[in-house]
């Protein structure tokens, strides 16, 4: 499969507005994130709605593709910007432009789901941890995924799933691996298409995950698994953290 790399970037998010020009480490967001993804894919592009996250991804040698500013989701804008960039791609990955810790290993894990011909789409997990504790496990924002035995996801929830019958919830993480989701999608471009031109379902409104409109409607999403720790950043103490991290990491 031929696969190109396409990170949606906003500038006009409510809770950090101008995020991807935001500097970690000296340098934008933006930039961090597109150098990650070039590591493991030869075509990566920056899919805005504004010309100055345009020109910022220009300045350090990279390609942005101006969409539409009404898009509901990363999703749509994605959807866009494979229209705009003319085909010949088979797969596109989906990297929330707020990852600036994503590594190589990870993007390589999801595109391996594609070996699997009946994949229409994949996703990433992190297992949790005993050392995560129960306060991350029980996190609303930390969506949870059940998988089945071909490692293709049966639901995600914002809830704890499963849930362990008869056993303590202080022992839960101890006597079952719980798996994180991590935000990366990758889409065969048919099935890409398809799924932007879905209504919102029952379970993605319960849940507030799109994922859900899409298992619901019968596409099969492969799932990769990752022992790596990231950080995205949603708010500006996320980026203060991140700041930290990328310190100790030196």
């Amino acid at each position: 499969m031929k696969f190109i790399a396409i990170i949606p970037a906003r500038y006009a998010s409510t809770r950090f507005p101008a995020k991807p020009l935001a500097l970690l480490g000296g340098r934008p967001i933006i930039e961090r994130v597109y150098r990650q993804v070039s590591q493991a894919v030869d075509d990566v592009v920056v899919a805005t709605d504004d010309s100055r996250i345009a020109d910022a991804v220009e300045s350090f040698g990279g390609r942005a593709v101006m969409t539409s500013a009404e898009h509901r989701s990363g999703t749509d804008r994605c959807y866009e910007a494979l229209c705009n960039m003319g085909g010949g791609f088979d797969g596109v990955i989906n990297v929330q432009g707020d990852e600036p810790f994503i590594m190589p290993s990870q993007i390589e894990a999801v595109m391996r789901c594609f070996d699997d011909p009946q994949t229409d789409i994949a996703t990433l997990v992190k297992p949790f941890t005993v050392e995560d504790g129960l306060e991350a496990l029980e996190n609303p924002n930390s969506p949870k995924v059940v998988v089945d035995s071909s490692w293709r996801a049966i639901y995600f929830s914002r809830s704890v799933i499963p849930y362990l019958r008869g056993v303590d919830r202080s022992e839960w993480l101890a006597r079952h691996t719980y798996y994180k989701h991590i935000g990366m999608y990758a889409f065969r471009a048919d099935a890409l298409r398809r799924v932007t031109s879905l209504p919102p379902s029952s379970l993605e409104t319960a849940e507030s995950l799109e994922q859900l409109r899409w298992l619901q409607n019968g596409f099969r999403i492969g799932v990769g698994v990752s022992e790596v720790e990231t950080i995205g950043i949603d708010t500006p103490e996320d980026l203060a953290r991140a700041e930290r991290f990328l310190a100790a990491r030196g």
